[in-house]
């Protein structure tokens, strides 16, 4: 009983309805009169990517990936530093706000003992 009530306050009531004089399908077929004209394809031809055979400049190749290893191990390095530099600024002001005194590292050589 409970689940007929809930039912119909779920769904209006059709037979209600002013407007309901047939059926209510739209027809959504196309004419060839208008259809629309075919796109060229996306790619023209893949052929100007191709390489030819003799086109391979090895010596090039190899210098510019040597540079480019260069560049990443040394954008790595500045990363780690960076890392670094900061963990050790954070260490140091953490000491200074918690009111210690002597935070910054003394460094003592061998030489004077």
């Amino acid at each position: 009983m409970l689940a007929a009530g809930m039912l119909n306050c779920l769904m209006p009531d059709r037979s209600s309805s002013p407007s309901d004089n047939g059926s209510r399908v739209v027809s959504f077929r196309r004419s060839n009169a208008n259809a629309r004209p075919t796109a060229p394809p996306a790619v023209d031809d893949l052929a100007k990517y191709e390489r030819t055979e003799g086109s391979d400049d090895y010596r090039h190749r190899m210098i510019v990936n040597v540079t480019a290893f260069v560049f990443v191990i040394g954008l790595i390095g500045a990363g780690i530093w960076l890392a670094d530099t900061m963990a050790a600024m954070r260490k140091n002001q953490d000491c200074v706000l918690s009111g210690r005194r002597g935070c910054s590292p003394v460094e003592v050589t061998k030489d004077r003992w």
